[in-house]
């Protein structure tokens, strides 16, 4: 226990699991929190002392005194995004200069992916996906097509207007020739893009170098996902999947640490399900049940504020996740939105062409033959909202996550009993853990205020 340093938190499903609120309690506890994958595609909600904050870029770290942000080089970033929640946060009082910190290796998105985007989505014949149509998948095409610009690159004035004048010229052409698009001003788009490029300059650095020398000063440092796992570029629900490495993977591939100085992940999943957008969802409730549990989680994005899919904890898809991320600690978040029902579906397995298999499909198609197999588990009918200790949990509720830990393989180490901070459970060696944490932060920053003076 005494030797984590570092942790991923991932989402276990797809996505929208509570991270935002995760991060920010286990904030505390760290010196750096590091995003490393998505754009300002995902939103983290954060309610603090009744006010509600919603980030997409900047990580949740940001909003905890003493504890440094970084945006690392898997992200996608929106210059104009960027400046605006930089801007929504100064004016809360929140400290972003010099303590934010953006990577000079990021890629950018420009106004041409957003056009993309938007016409290939509502292209007739296309499957829908259901993005956002923000730029992001476009943008990582780019990247992979090695035709991208990157944040260092937008602080190259001469870089950046010849770079505007070729892609605009290519986007342009594919654009009107597919979609019968507008065409946008490259002249215009370099003007705005300058200026950018000027007020996001001081938030520019090495952000690799930064984490390293960190962690070799005996930082602590938490790596804070995007979306889920099985929104997963690789491991999801292909090709109903966001366009990056969601998984505790890309969090070395996203920052450009050691896959070897990752000590933990923790996996977040709610006490049921959701999903936003197409794609596959076997345990959907399409139902009365389905809009209880819409209504009673507030089911709507942070970003889009589409309403979210609802249904029931999937145990193969958990398992699934715990593999692919190696979770070791899972949080439990809105256990509460369960208070009212009698009884609680659990899938415990999948039926397929009339074979039992807990195995996850790898082609979309096969999840329309998924039949759940279901148990049910007694509900408790008494309120949970904002209980702090697990033993004043009702028995029924306890027994729901001893048997989501038993089933799932991964020890559970906090239960969110409501969207504020405070409405938490710490599981006893979870929390001495997280106590060792505090106390190094402590520790490197009391050293390294020695170190300047």
């Amino acid at each position: 226990m005494s030797k984590v340093r570092t942790a991923v938190i991932v989402g276990a499903q797809w996505g929208d699991e509570g991270k935002g609120k995760i991060v920010d309690v286990l904030s505390d506890n760290f010196s750096i929190v590091a995003r490393y994958a998505g754009g300002h595609n995902a939103g983290h909600t954060v309610i603090i002392k009744g006010k509600k904050f919603i980030l997409q870029l900047v990580p949740c770290g940001v909003l905890r005194s003493g504890c440094r942000s970084v945006i690392g080089n898997g992200v996608v970033l929106d210059p104009m995004a960027f400046l605006k929640e930089v801007a929504a946060l100064r004016e809360n009082g929140v400290k972003v200069d010099g303590n934010l910190f953006v990577s000079s290796r990021a890629q950018v998105i420009l106004p041409y992916h957003r056009m993309i985007e938007l016409a290939s989505e509502n292209a007739p014949g296309r499957v829908k996906i259901g993005t956002t149509s923000r730029g992001i998948g476009p943008a990582y095409e780019d990247k992979m097509g090695r035709r991208g610009l990157r944040v260092a690159d937008l602080l190259d004035l001469g870089l950046l207007k010849t770079h505007i004048e070729n892609a605009c010229r290519e986007k342009n052409m594919i654009a009107h020739a597919l979609f019968n698009s507008e065409p946008l001003d490259s002249d215009k788009m370099y003007q705005e893009y300058a200026q950018a490029s000027a007020q996001i300059a001081p938030f520019v650095s090495d952000t690799a170098a930064l984490l390293n020398q960190a962690l070799a000063e005996g930082e602590s440092v938490m790596f804070e996902g995007a979306q889920g796992t099985m929104l997963d570029i690789d491991h999801g629900t292909y090709p109903f999947v966001t366009s990056s490495s969601a998984t505790s993977g890309g969090a070395a591939i996203g920052t450009g640490v050691a896959p070897n100085a990752i000590d933990s992940v923790i996996g977040v999943t709610k006490a049921y399900c959701t999903r936003v957008g197409g794609g596959p969802f076997p345990t959907e409730a399409l139902d009365a049940t389905g809009d209880l549990l819409r209504a009673r989680g507030n089911e709507y994005g942070a970003v889009t504020g589409r309403p979210r899919r609802c249904g029931w904890i999937d145990l193969p898809l958990l398992r699934y996740a715990g593999m692919i991320n190696g979770i070791s600690w899972l949080v439990v978040t809105k256990l509460d939105v369960l208070d009212e029902l009698d009884q609680i579906p659990v899938c415990m397995a999948y039926t397929i062409n009339g074979r039992s298999t807990t195995e996850i499909p790898a082609q979309s198609s096969v999840y329309d033959q998924i039949k759940c197999i279901y148990a049910k588990m007694p509900g408790w009918r008494t309120p949970t909202l904002g209980i702090t200790k697990l033993e004043k949990l009702p028995k029924a509720a306890r027994e729901y996550l001893a048997f989501l830990e038993k089933e799932s393989g991964a020890r559970i180490g906090m239960i969110s009993t409501g969207p504020g901070r405070e409405q938490t459970i710490f599981v006893d060696e979870f929390a001495d853990e997280l106590k060792t944490l505090a106390e190094r932060k402590v520790r490197t920053t009391k050293n390294l205020k020695r170190s300047s003076r």
